[in-house]
Formats: structure tokens, C-alpha cells, sequence
């Protein structure tokens, strides 16, 4: 009977911290890829300003207009650094967890393959010693009572 992985429940901490890893790494993804999308409507707004000027207060209200989106657009690129930021530390997280869990699953695979070859060594010496003990009927082990020279 192989002997059950020691570190089984240390593996099963590592998968679940991995997964941790990997939920918190999509979520900063998308937190990523929303404030990627609030940019370009962003800049779509403000390029949809009107293209002709009548007077001077139009000429005034177009330049507050055009100074506040480059104010928020100045936001919005700042805020996707930060998510940036925060979607690169989530990746050196997950890659640490994943490296973890990695260390221990070829652990286990070796435990595994050490603990069949302990099988097949012990299986291998029973038969052994079945095979080396005398027969009940006398004849020694190996041979046929039918055939005493050996061949079954």
C-alpha cells in the first residue's frame, strides 16, 4: 500500500492560493481594460466637440471645454498607470503562486513514481518468496508434478 503524499495538504494551500492569485489578476485585468474603454470615450468626446467657432464666447466655452477634458484625460491616464501597476503586482503574484505549486506538484510526481517502484520492489519480493518455498506435494517449486523436468 503506497503511503499518501506527505505534503498533500501544503499542495492543496498552494492550488487554492494560485487560484486566489489568478482571480485577483483577472480582476485587475478588467479594472485595466475599464479604465482603458472610459479613455477613449474620453477622447471621443472630446473630438466630437463643433468644429466651427462663431463668436467669442463659443470661442471661450470650446477652450474651458477642451482644458477640462484634457484635465480628465490627464486623470484617466493616471488612473490607468495605478491599475496598470496594480495588474503587474498581480501577475508577480500569480507567477510566485504558480511557481509554489509548481515545486510541489513535481514533489508529489516524484513521490508518486517512488512510491510505485516501493510497489512493484515489494510485490516483486513476495513473489519471491512464494515462489522459493516448496511445494506441497514435494516437488520443488518450479517444476510440474506432471513434468518432472521443469517445463510446465
Amino acid at each position: 500500500m503506497a503511503r499518501p503524499f506527505s505534503l498533500l495538504g501544503l499542495l492543496r494551500l498552494r492550488h487554492a492560493q494560485q487560484d486566489q492569485a489568478g482571480a485577483v489578476l483577472a480582476e485587475a485585468n478588467d479594472r485595466l481594460r475599464e479604465a482603458a474603454d472610459e479613455r477613449v470615450r474620453a477622447k471621443r468626446t472630446l473630438a466630437d466637440e463643433p468644429s466651427e467657432v462663431t463668436d467669442a464666447a463659443m470661442l471661450s466655452a470650446l477652450a474651458a471645454s477642451r482644458a477640462s477634458s484634457r484635465g480628465m484625460l490627464a486623470e484617466l491616464d493616471a488612473v490607468a498607470r495605478r491599475r496598470q501597476s496594480d495588474v503587474d503586482a498581480a501577475q508577480a503574484a500569480f507567477n510566485e503562486a504558480r511557481r509554489a505549486a509548481i515545486g510541489l506538484e513535481k514533489l508529489e510526481h516524484k513521490h508518486v513514481v517512488a512510491e510505485a517502484a516501493a510497489d512493484l520492489r515489494d510485490e516483486q519480493i513476495a513473489l519471491d518468496e512464494i515462489a522459493s518455498r516448496p511445494r506441497p506435494d514435494g516437488s520443488p517449486s518450479g517444476t510440474h508434478p506432471e513434468n518432472p523436468g521443469g517445463a510446465a
